[in-house]
């Protein structure tokens, strides 16, 4: 057999996918042609499909001193770089191949993606751009430039890109997992979440589509279906360090923190400075009651990564800061080059550096902290103070006392249900680890199932909570009773009372009574101007209290909360809603549990009295506090800073 037939043959089992036959003959070529041009770069091509880029590399580099005019030598050189993550080096190949071929697409196409991968998104898509004036139909090209302007902050038109690239492409799995980013991005949940599924869909085995899934599905409320996809990301790749961590979370969520630890250790195991990891598992270990073991997953997360002042914030929540603290000095030191810090850096080490320096006394130092913080969080969000003062006036108007009258007792007459409400950090878990100390009791911590049956209610004429309430029949008042019912049942079927301390459920008072007349509301109070401060102090998770952050804010959100809170006084039968005071607790904790215990229709138990010794979990910012004995230091608080409230003050006035 001839040189000619040898190589048509190799090309043959090429094409066939019978690679071993098809190198062999390669190489038999070459042992006896070394500068064979076709040789050399068929066996790149084939060292590229088996991911062995060294090997392409040198290939396509000896094809390319044969006939140094051959473009695409220079082009899959490139490719072969790119592979070995040599970027510099990929770009220079592909501009070579450019030089000798100005309208290759292909080269581009893959010159805009080293570039990109350099960090230079402006000039790849010049280049994205040229390989789609060539060929409009080039889908990657499309999808490649989407990329590119969502790496410069422009998601619409990434967006309208990846749209595109689909249009060109129905098929093509990783331009739906882009735009489902995209989309995520700018808070259009469902429509991404559609995009992974349709990405799933196409590409059973893309591990990142599942994970991008799983995290979107987490976002919006469904975390169960969330744990399927993390599990197949990992079924996929065992050794994804970033999905076990990202299950782990999951499972925390779902209260199965045993499994959230093993997800956590698992991806440790892989990748042992991973400090987000190390982060997360401090975390459960906090809400578990185990601070001596959160404190040293946080003090792992530092020293995986000092700069990352969101270890220290989360540290500052289990341990009480001395003078001499080696934690304190890092943290100073880290301040000084507080410029050099992102965003959420700054955020976590000026709101750890307020909690340090209170913890030692110095209260000036730690408000100059604590006011930055606040300051520079405020810059980033969009709290639309009007709509939430505009829609605390909706429920007044609508949950009237005639409404009141005509609807109640059409509801699930459970007796189970205890929500505890009231204005963040104003005792509402101190009232309910009083209850969840009692035998018959489950603390469920802070649950969102009402917030998310009266965001699914709507009227016949396209109403929604508020106004849709007043068109509500008694049987769908029942049905959503019983919904949020099944919800918090599944997670203590035993239990006699199950107690819901989200302290925005306030203002749904009126529609719990309608739903669940038998469920009884608990409404904690305190001092306006410590909750404030106490507020203040606190970085709360993304997304949640964004009216906390500047103290006019805080101020007109407290008294708008006062005047619901003295319409539901007005409305609400008696005997539905305690109100509890929080400084009367504190001093004198059995009077007040025992009015707590009996409100809730229950008989009295001493292990009420104990609630620092109750062991469950707690999720929210009060988790280490809740382990520590009852104290006074809060009561009185605000006059630490007296002088810095006048905003605060002036706004609790009214208007």
């Amino acid at each position: 057999m001839g040189p000619l037939q040898t190589f048509q043959r190799a090309i043959a089992f090429h094409e066939q996918g019978r690679l071993w036959q098809a190198e062999q003959l390669y190489q038999a070529i070459l042992r006896a042609e070394p500068r064979h041009f076709a040789a050399l770069y068929r066996l790149g091509l084939l060292r590229l499909q088996q991911r062995r880029f060294e090997d392409a590399a040198h290939l396509f580099r000896r094809a390319a001193k044969t006939d140094r005019n051959s473009a695409d030598a220079y082009h899959y050189l490139g490719i072969a770089l790119t592979g070995l993550n040599r970027a510099e080096q990929a770009v220079r190949s592909y501009e070579k191949a450019l030089a000798m071929r100005p309208n290759f697409a292909e080269a581009h196409n893959n010159l805009g993606h080293a570039l990109q991968t350099l960090g230079r998104a402006k000039e790849a898509i010049a280049h994205y751009e040229k390989a789609l004036a060539i060929r409009p139909d080039y889908a990657e090209a499309r999808n490649n430039l989407g990329n590119a302007v969502h790496m410069l902050e422009r998601p619409e038109e990434a967006i309208a890109h990846y749209r595109q690239a689909i249009a060109i492409r129905p098929a093509y799995a990783e331009a739906h997992v882009n735009l489902g980013n995209a989309l995520r991005g700018v808070g259009r949940m469902e429509q991404a979440i559609a995009h992974y599924e349709r990405a799933v869909a196409l590409d059973p085995k893309h591990a990142e589509a599942h994970h991008h899934l799983g995290n979107a599905l987490v976002a919006a409320g469904r975390s169960e279906e969330a744990v399927a996809h993390f599990a197949t990301a990992l079924a996929i790749n065992p050794s994804w360090a970033e999905a076990h961590t990202s299950l782990g979370s999951t499972l925390h969520l779902l209260r199965r923190y045993d499994e959230a630890i093993t997800q956590y250790e698992r991806a440790l195991a892989i990748r042992p400075d991973y400090a987000e990891a190390h982060n997360k598992l401090g975390a459960v270990f906090l809400a578990l009651g185990r601070p001596d073991e959160a404190s040293h997953a946080y003090e792992n997360a530092i020293a995986s990564s000092a700069r990352r002042a969101g270890a220290y914030w989360n540290l500052a929540q289990t341990k009480r800061f001395a003078p001499d603290d080696r934690h304190l000095a890092a943290m100073r030191e880290l301040a000084r080059d507080m410029a050099s810090l992102d965003v959420d850096e700054q955020l976590d080490l000026h709101f750890a550096l307020g909690k340090a320096f209170a913890d030692l006394g110095d209260h000036k130092q730690s408000f100059r902290h604590v006011l930055r913080g606040n300051s520079l969080m405020r810059q980033q969000i969009s709290y639309d103070e009007a709509s939430m003062l505009q829609r605390f006036a909706r429920i007044r108007a609508v949950f009237s006392a005639g409404l009141i009258r005509k609807q109640q007792g059409f509801g699930d007459p459970s007796p189970v249900p205890v929500f505890i409400v009231g204005m963040p950090r104003s005792g509402t878990t101190l009232v309910e680890q009083i209850l969840a100390s009692h035998p018959k009791v489950f603390g469920a911590d802070e649950l969102p199932e009402m917030g998310k049956l009266a965001a699914g209610i709507s009227g016949p004429d396209g109403s929604s909570f508020p106004e849709a309430v007043r068109c509500m029949s008694g049987e769908q008042l029942r049905e959503l009773g019983e919904a949020y019912l099944r919800a918090i049942r599944r997670m203590a079927p035993e239990a006699e009372r199950i107690t819901d301390k989200l302290p925005g459920n306030f203002a749904h008072a009126g529609l719990i009574h309608l739903t669940l007349p038998n469920a009884r509301i608990i409404h904690t109070r305190r001092d306006p101007r410590d909750t404030a401060v106490s507020c203040f102090s606190i970085l709360f998770s993304k997304g949640q209290l964004e009216f906390t952050y500047d103290f006019g804010e805080l101020g007109r959100y407290i008294c708008a909360y006062k005047g619901l809170i003295d319409h539901w006084r007005s409305v609400l039968p008696e005997g539905v809603m305690l109100e509890v005071q929080y400084e009367e607790v504190v001093e004198n904790l059995e009077q007040q549990a025992r009015r707590i215990v009996a409100h809730c229709g229950l008989e009295w138990n001493n292990a009420c009295l104990a609630v620092y010794r109750t062991e469950r979990s707690v999720r929210t910012a009060s988790a280490a506090q809740v382990r520590r004995p009852i104290y006074l230091s809060s009561v009185g608080r605000w006059r630490q800073h007296e002088d810095q409230l006048r905003p605060l003050l002036q706004a609790l006035e009214g208007p």
